[in-house]
């Protein structure tokens, strides 16, 4: 059989051998849990200073476009995620779309994705972590708590929390589900009482000069600034839904829960996160908190409120692990599922027959990660993983459209409306974002995929489901 014609039936995706199958203990309330768990994080914790220093107090134009890129994307993950209940999210949508080739594709960008995320909002949590105990007079050494370009040797803290969330997910999907669910609370309390209290600062002055920087990408001052490049880190802020995709084989009511999921965490978050960066930059002048590792406990400190900073940062060390819960689970089931395709060495699809989780695949994937987290920037981390995530969003739109040419009469529990005006803005937003990304990213992201064909035709084609079927 031709690598190109090498598809999964998609009647054949929800069976699967003994051993090979994870159990379903997840509803709705789970999975909107951690969908808004995975979405509201770093992104607006942390790189809310990073995107402001891009942007200036045009970031909120690019936090609309990010979102309604995200949006869109939302939509088409709703419909193949209910029509497909199976784990595996993009990877697999376009297995049984697109071919095995652009399957791999897909799945080798969302290991990136998912690695790469979890190791940016490990260093996002340890800066909030290391300043919450300054706070409380505990300093510990520069040496043990960043990177090499931080002035560091190894960031431990981030390592620490990597690790702490992967004993929680070995422990069981829906105790980890339910943990995560009462710390999605406490981050969004968290971020009200931010709002709260820096509401009444608010100035229209400091949106002055709105668009300092312009609005496409341009090289400034030695960085590439702009409304473009600041959507295209932000976008980090917004995804997350997709972790709810992958748990679909975990779901008890696929239909129409993972609809809900993912849909109802994507509003829920965007129109959170406009209103909080629109109250941080009226609060105070961006130039402030730009640099900052943790701007808005800094917001708060610089207005005067030392005990609410102490809140909104101990929220930020207590929640935003739950980023770090939804994508280590995002990571690990994306790698079972390519070892259960046999596209990856086959160990790393044995399920726990304790916990009816991929404990092993777990392990490994805490290794891989915390080894990045532990010396990594959180700038360069956020863009190339949001290079990853663009390509797996894009791919995913596109499978919405050629199915429905396909197989139009298949049944949709969630279908989207004017899909072929939604899946456009979906896939060429992604290319516009792709494309405002810093060129190093793009050059890596590039040298990350060539390795991944490489991996394919070296090894992965040859062990392929496919292999011997001519």
């Amino acid at each position: 059989m031709s690598i190109w014609s090498r598809r999964k039936p998609i009647d054949l995706l929800t069976v699967h051998e003994a051993g090979k199958r994870l159990t379903p203990t997840l509803s709705w309330p789970h999975l909107i849990a951690l969908g808004v768990g995975a979405i509201i994080g770093t992104g607006i914790y942390t790189l809310i200073g990073v995107g402001a220093g891009l942007a200036g107090p045009a970031v909120l134009i690019s936090f609309m476009l990010a979102g309604v890129v995200c949006a869109c994307a939302a939509l088409a993950y709703a419909e193949m995620a209910t029509m497909m209940p199976a784990a595996g999210g993009a990877y697999t949508y376009s297995y049984a779309a697109l071919g095995e080739v652009l399957a791999w594709i897909v799945g080798w960008s969302l290991i990136l994705e998912y690695s790469l995320v979890v190791a940016a909002v490990a260093v996002g949590w340890s800066g909030y972590a290391v300043g919450f105990l300054t706070g409380l007079g505990i300093d510990l050494p520069l040496a043990l708590t960043a990177g090499p370009h931080a002035g560091g040797v190894i960031n431990l803290p981030a390592i620490f929390i990597i690790f702490a969330v992967t004993a929680l997910l070995m422990a069981g999907t829906k105790e980890s589900a339910t943990l995560n669910a009462v710390l999605v609370v406490l981050k969004v309390v968290a971020l009200v009482v931010f709002i709260v209290i820096a509401l009444p600062h608010f100035d229209m002055a400091r949106f002055e000069p709105f668009m300092p920087f312009g609005f496409v990408k341009e090289m400034q001052g030695g960085v590439e600034r702009g409304v473009m490049a600041a959507a295209a880190i932000i976008f980090f802020a917004f995804y997350g839904f997709d972790a709810v995709a992958t748990a679909a084989e975990e779901t008890k009511r696929p239909n129409p829960d993972l609809a809900i999921g993912i849909v109802g965490s994507m509003v829920i978050c965007t129109l959170l996160y406009i209103v909080v960066a629109a109250t941080a930059i009226g609060a105070m002048h961006f130039e402030v908190f730009s640099q900052s590792p943790e701007p808005l406990a800094l917001i708060m400190r610089e207005l005067g409120q030392g005990k609410a900073a102490v809140f909104v940062a101990a929220a930020a060390v207590i929640a935003l692990p739950t980023v770090l819960l939804a994508f280590l689970f995002g990571q690990s089931r994306i790698f079972f599922v390519m070892a259960r395709d046999r596209l990856l060495p086959e160990r790393l699809a044995r399920v726990s027959t304790r916990t009816g989780t991929p404990i092993f695949v777990t392990g490994i994937t805490a290794v891989l990660v915390s080894m990045l987290a532990g010396v990594a920037r959180l700038d360069e981390i956020a863009a190339l993983a949001n290079a990853g995530t663009l390509a797996a969003f894009s791919a995913v739109a596109a499978c919405l459209l050629v199915l429905r040419k396909r197989e139009p009469h298949r049944p949709r529990v969630f279908r989207v409306a004017a899909a072929w005006v939604i899946c456009p803005i979906a896939i060429f937003g992604c290319l516009y974002l792709f494309l405002s990304l810093p060129q190093k990213t793009q050059f890596w992201f590039g040298v990350w995929n060539v390795a991944g064909l490489l991996v394919y035709f070296l090894y992965s084609r040859r062990r392929s489901q496919f292999e011997g079927q001519r």
